[in-house]
């Protein structure tokens, strides 16, 4: 239907494929059904994928990466288990697609791992955000993200926030984050 404003993900894939150079490691915040995953193992050495639900640390298994790292817990809790600069980090934040809807991220622990991420990123790295708000617990998180968003230091990040305004039922925003190049 569309090329580049068909869904969110093509607009942070283009820019990975475009203004990444160093692919050394990712991370998929939110590994969910595995297609920032499957798309972060071709073009970085390495992926640390997190999830929550053992369900989908399962079914990824299946696919047998050798370059991706699978992780059944928080994405809040990324010290435990990364300890190197990473070039790119991806949330879709919400529920797993197809599956149950009440268990969803959550404005505390998305947070925390935003900040927890910002400090891995390598200088010229990325971190981008896709928020769903047609759910409450969706809209609770986009607010507390957009906030402390807002309030980086301009000096070392570079914050812009990308939405559909022609579509209906709350369309999910896109919070693209440079981090600046020393």
């Amino acid at each position: 239907m569309y090329n580049y404003v068909g869904d969110l993900c093509s607009i942070y894939h283009f820019i990975i494929n475009n203004y990444i150079e160093n692919k050394k490691a990712a991370i998929d915040a939110t590994l969910g059904n595995g297609h920032d995953t499957d798309f972060l193992s071709k073009n970085f050495n390495k992926v640390y994928a997190f999830d929550i639900q053992k369900s989908a640390i399962d079914n990824y298994k299946e696919k047998n990466k050798d370059n991706v790292i699978l992780i059944n817990d928080s994405h809040s809790k990324f010290r435990n288990y990364i300890n190197e600069e990473v070039q790119c980090i991806v949330y879709n934040l919400g529920f797993l697609p197809g599956g149950d809807k009440s268990i969803t991220t959550s404005a505390s622990t998305s947070l925390e791992s935003i900040k927890t991420g910002l400090e891995l990123l390598s200088p010229g790295a990325y971190m981008f955000i896709a928020c769903y708000v047609g759910h409450d617990e969706g809209k609770r998180e986009y607010s507390c993200i957009n906030e402390y968003l807002n309030n980086l230091p301009t000096k070392k990040y570079g914050v812009m926030e990308q939405s559909f305004i022609n579509r209906h039922n709350n369309p999910p925003k896109l919070f693209i984050i440079e981090k600046t190049i020393d």
